[in-house]
């Protein structure tokens, strides 16, 4: 039902993950009988969980590590990895460096040209320790670089910005990247993104999209939505997006995957969007957490270094745990940031799902007062729930 907003202009009330619940069935099952397992292209993984393309929270090593354990990273192409031979110095700097100083040295470290080599360098290095090569570059990164991506072997190839469309205008000295073509030409799955609506992501499925991300500016370091204005609240656009893959799905018999992208930071965040229709989460806030992430207890959105209009910051989410603990448990934290498979599988249990196609029919409430209803003594004590 539209909203009217003033003469001549309505609008659609749209929802954020905080504003809704879950809702048990009339059945439950134990846990160790809920099987969140999904498939991207042809590469299956027992977690609907990727670690989000992001300097302060994937690197070679975290991308193998997280292969092994069931899920996923994603490098990022255009950062600090493929900019630097040794990208850890450089690192070293920005988390070094004060916030008045952060955006300019953000911006210095970012100028230094992209080296080819290093693309092909990094890929191989996580494909040689047994790891998915999932990588991920803008549009014109992709247009630049996608050869030298196919000839590395990359399993997977992200081509991400904060919108991305079948349908962009470019000045006519420029030529845009025609996804249908990039599709059909790259050897491996490709994912496009980022969505929010249901007419964008079905386009994207047309093009040839293996997997479609939906999510503009939720992320923790994210500022797109105060610098731009613009974005749709998570549960809302992932519930519109998966009806595409749907309808998508019904029309042609492909199956693609919609995966949730940002502002999710528990396991309770996850289940929720799982729920909505997603297939997977990508998430970079909690994994920036684990003593093995790059960012050292920092976090940087993509969009930081630009030159012109940043549109990201750093924050600090400190060091919580291994990422064995925060991906797989046992949790040392009460507040849903730990054990992020158990959070999942518990609540399809405890829902009485027993994979994520059931747990996509789930039934779900307006419940804003959720995160809040009898929590006084954690919010004054800023425990759990509180903190």
């Amino acid at each position: 039902m539209d909203i009217q907003i003033g003469r001549g202009k309505t609008a659609r009330r749209a929802y954020g993950i905080d504003e809704i619940a879950l809702v048990p069935g009339q059945r439950t099952l134990d846990p160790s009988l809920a099987n969140p397992s999904w498939s991207l292209g042809d590469i299956e993984r027992e977690i609907p969980i990727i670690a989000s393309a992001m300097d302060g929270v994937v690197d070679v090593n975290m991308a193998v590590h997280l292969s092994q354990m069931g899920a996923m990273g994603v490098l990022n192409l255009e950062g600090i990895q493929t900019r630097y031979e040794d990208p850890n110095t450089v690192l070293q700097r920005i988390v070094s460096v004060g916030k008045d100083e952060f955006v300019p040295l953000m911006q210095e470290v970012y100028a230094a040209e992209i080296q080819p080599q290093l693309i092909e360098k990094r890929i191989r290095e996580i494909k040689q320790q047994g790891g998915i090569a999932a990588v991920s570059a803008t549009p014109a990164g992709a247009m630049k670089f996608g050869e030298q991506v196919a000839e590395a072997g990359a399993d997977l190839f992200f081509v991400q910005a904060t919108v991305v469309s079948t349908a962009h205008l470019s000045p006519s000295a420029e030529c845009p990247l025609d996804l249908r073509d990039f599709c059909d030409r790259m050897p491996m799955p490709v994912i496009l993104g980022n969505c929010v609506t249901y007419e964008v992501a079905l386009n994207l499925m047309k093009a040839g999209a293996a997997g479609v991300l939906v999510g503009i500016g939720p992320g923790a370091a994210c500022t797109s939505r105060g610098v731009l204005g613009i974005g749709v609240p998570q549960a809302t656009a992932v519930a519109d997006c998966a009806a595409a893959r749907d309808a998508f799905y019904q029309e042609t018999g492909k199956q693609v995957a919609i995966i949730a992208d940002g502002g999710l930071i528990t396991g309770g965040d996850i289940c929720k969007c799982l729920a909505c229709g997603a297939d997977a989460v990508m998430i970079g806030s909690p994994f920036a957490r684990a003593q093995e992430a790059p960012g050292q207890g920092y976090h940087w959105g993509m969009a930081t270094p630009s030159p012109l209009l940043p549109r990201g910051t750093r924050i600090r989410v400190g060091t919580t745990g291994t990422l064995q603990q925060i991906l797989c448990g046992p949790a040392q934290l009460d507040d849903g940031t730990h054990n992020l498979l158990g959070a999942i599988k518990t609540s399809m249990g405890t829902l009485g799902v027993k994979n994520l196609q059931e747990m996509q029919q789930v039934e779900v409430v307006i419940a804003p007062s959720l995160l809040t209803e009898g929590k006084v003594y954690q919010k004054a004590q800023q425990l759990g729930m509180g903190k």
